[in-house]
């Protein structure tokens, strides 16, 4: 007897499909494809932060053989005129940056000349030729000096997912004055940096006709090819875009870089093919985590339940562009408090516009409000988790909705029985293991689960197999790997009949791919259009004489096995070779949309909930910080893969933990500019700082969120642990500490 066929896919943990390719080399980045009659461009970056600049002499440069053009504003090519041509798909209000545009300098490292030559090495050292002259003007870089211009942002349609925070409710000032028990407290977190492993770079392959083959490094390669041909006024015929792998985003590659437009430029120009690559120190001159102060205060009344909510933000933005994270609005979604004041403000600096960076706005703002809740449930001598339990809803007050699904209190439940959480002694300093002081901290994770439109194409070729693509992104999450068993599940292939493509804009658009939506956002169209293949083939079967299928409707057939069989009788079946073999020869291809049922949501409040449990050890002596163990549980409606899951979530873990006591982007207000760029001083953490981490994924059903009932994994997995941790610290020591990252002089 023959093993059957493994089909029903969803919720297996599959290995990456992609993963064979990636560990032998066969895949390709960005600026790793070869084509004939390569340039290469070097950037020059301002030595400046602010002023503009009097003159260039490239002479030097340009006297060596080999090299072909240094590209300036004053010799650079006309092009689009108006903001709105600049502006991409996550462009924040304001005037987007234009490279080489004019001699202003409005940031440090800002990029203001390309020097192309036939060799890279050729091109890095005729940078070195580029004598710049400048007029230097005072600048301002420090958020907490300049707190006093803070000033409410401006909004604008890209920030349609950045809710401002609602009208207060309540009374707060009053109710707060009031209460037997409060806190407030003042955190500050500095900037961060992206810093993934595949600096950013763009090979442009010039064509004979003046069309460009662009291998961009991106999250989305719609919205560079929007970029491209609004900027050098192009037709979108003339222009393809790919971006297969990519090697870490985290946000960095939301928005499309300069890279790609001095690229696209100087091979415009030079009717020629051209690479430009940034280097490490030139990842620090674009988008970063802001830097934050936020302001926290919550009372509650004696016996735990809160009743009083102040959360205040302000965060840095550039000068030309208004850039916005929801940081405050969390508290009032995830706790019922009914006395509710949250602000968010703005301070332009003499930076480059900050830009989304894994959680961007969750982990900032849930970092602080869930120290304060720890603080809280001490002031009023509470287990934090009994604390958090007491004022536990299923009702997101904000938009006063109830959840489409939260099963947050089975987080609480499961993450602390796996962690041993009621073993735990709550007075500070009351755990020790020699020198080293014992610590267990806990704090709520939260993310939105959103959905956007998108499109896929489906072919069930005329051998049985099937391709399907979408213009997505694989920015590391495993999105090779769960589109493929979504397409195998829905027409009952095995996994090594179907490929899934993306990341070219030959293929169906699709947004994007962040927020921790595209599994949501590129899994329905990709579900929804395997069943327009299906109802093709149901439809070609009811065609054929004597069909058993005659009467079926669409409700009546299942697929399983790489056969097509009526539900109540699973025997009546037939094969999908044979279907595809009755359209003359021909696969059979649709084209479909998966889009949100606005309808169905309307009414609800849709979000990924965690718990996150944490052990860290503190060495009484040098305050250094080891955490030995962390367990976080997550709910996140249908898990697709598990394996890549749990991936995912871990990532994040290491993240958080990263962010918590390493991640720093040291500013020098003297200069204007971030000093430790570089791998060698801007801290992450290594294999030495991770231990024991544990990943648990709460079963929640919900049909509201999409037809698949999946949630975002990208973010929720960071979003928790930076408190966690904080509260560990707290409990271990006795040191509250509310900035981060925690550095060894808060702990001695």
């Amino acid at each position: 007897m023959s093993t059957p066929l493994v089909t029903n896919t969803i919720g297996k943990p599959i290995s990456r499909v992609d993963g064979v390719d990636k560990v032998t080399g066969k895949a390709k980045y960005a600026a790793e494809f070869n084509v004939p009659d390569l340039a290469y461009g070097v950037v020059i970056s301002s030595a400046i932060t602010k002023g503009k600049i009097k003159s260039f002499d490239a002479s030097d440069a340009l006297s060596l053989k080999g090299v072909l053009q240094v590209f300036t504003h004053e010799n650079r090519p006309k092009l689009a005129w108006f903001d709105i041509s600049y502006k991409d798909q996550d462009a924040p209000p304001g005037s987007p940056f234009r490279p080489l545009h004019n001699a202003t300098i409005k940031y440090s490292g800002q990029p203001i000349a390309l020097v192309v030559a036939e060799t890279f090495e050729l091109a890095r050292y005729a940078a070195t030729l580029v004598r710049v002259e400048y007029e230097e003007l005072a600048h301002e870089t420090d958020l907490e000096a300049n707190l006093h211009k803070a000033r409410k942002p401006k909004h604008g349609v890209a920030d349609l997912l950045k809710p401002p925070p609602p009208k207060p409710r309540g009374d707060f000032d009053r109710v707060y004055a009031e209460d037997p028990n409060k806190i407030a407290g003042r955190y500050v977190h500095a900037a961060e940096h992206h810093n993934p492993m595949e600096l950013f770079a763009t090979t442009v392959s010039y064509e004979k006709d003046g069309k460009l083959t662009i291998y961009d490094k991106t999250q989305g390669v719609t919205n560079s090819i929007l970029y491209v041909t609004q900027v050098f006024n192009m037709p979108f015929s003339d222009v393809r875009v790919l971006s297969p792998y990519m090697g870490g985003g985290f946000g960095s590659g939301l928005r499309p870089q300069y890279q790609l437009f001095m690229a696209v430029m100087a091979a415009r120009e030079l009717k020629r093919s051209v690479r430009v690559s940034l280097t490490r120190q030139q990842m620090f001159t674009f988008g970063h985590r802001p830097a934050t102060v936020q302001q926290v205060a919550l009372g509650a009344l004696s016996d735990g339940a809160m009743n009083a909510l102040y959360h205040d933000a302000m965060g840095e933005t550039s000068k030309f562009e208004d850039y916005t994270e929801v940081v405050v609005n969390w508290g009032g979604q995830l706790y019922p408090p009914e006395n509710v004041t949250l602000e968010y403000n703005l301070v332009p600096l003499d930076v480059y516009s900050p830009l989304d960076m894994r959680a961007p706005g969750g982990v900032t703002g849930m970092s602080a409000l869930e120290v304060a809740m720890d603080e809280l449930a001490y002031n009023l001598g509470m287990d934090p988790l009994q604390f958090r339990l007491k004022n536990y809803t299923d009702h997101d007050y904000n938009q006063n909705k109830p959840y489409s699904s939260k099963e947050l209190r089975a987080c609480y439940e499961q993450g602390a029985e796996r962690f041993g959480w009621s073993s735990r002694k709550m007075e500070p300093r009351s755990m020790k293991n020699d020198h080293n002081l014992i610590g267990w901290g806990m704090a709520t994770g939260m993310w939105e689960a959103n959905q956007m439109p998108a499109r896929a194409e489906a072919v069930l070729m005329v051998n049985g197999k099937l391709r399907v693509s979408s213009a997505t992104a694989d920015i590391g999450t495993g999105t090779y790997t769960i589109m493929t068993q979504i397409a195998a599940d829905t027409l009952g292939l095995p996994i090594s009949d179907v490929l899934f493509k993306l990341g070219d804009t030959d293929m169906p658009v699709a947004p994007i791919s962040g927020g921790s939506w595209t599994a949501a956002t590129i899994g329905t169209a990709v579900q929804t259009v395997c069943q327009e293949v299906g109802k093709s083939l149901l439809k070609l079967e009811k065609n054929r004489p004597n069909s058993p299928f005659k009467g079926a409707k669409w409700e009546d057939v299942t697929f399983s096995d790489k056969h097509m069989r009526l539900k109540n009788d699973p025997s009546v079946a037939v094969s999908l070779q044979a279907l595809v073999d009755l359209n003359g020869g021909k696969a059979v291809r649709e084209v479909s949309t998966g889009l949100p049922n606005a309808l169905k949501q309307k009414d609800f409040s849709r979000a990924t909930h965690s718990a996150v449990f944490v052990e860290v050890m503190v060495d009484e002596d040098l305050g250094t910080v080891k955490v030995t163990r962390a367990v976080t549980a997550v709910a996140a409606g249908r898990i697709i893969n598990p394996k890549t899951a749990r991936s995912q979530i871990l990532g994040g873990m290491v993240w958080g933990l990263s962010k918590a006591l390493e991640e720093e982007s040291v500013m020098d207000n003297n200069f204007g500019r971030f000093m430790n760029h570089n791998l060698a001083e801007y801290h992450v953490a290594v294999n030495a700082d991770i231990h024991d981490l544990d990943v648990i994924f709460v079963e929640e059903h919900d049909d509201v969120v999409n037809p698949l009932g999946v949630k975002g994994l990208g973010e929720i997995g960071i979003v928790g642990m930076p408190a966690a941790i904080a509260n560990a610290i707290y409990h271990a020591t006795g040191r509250r500490v509310r900035d981060l990252p925690i550095r060894l002089d808060a702990l001695l």
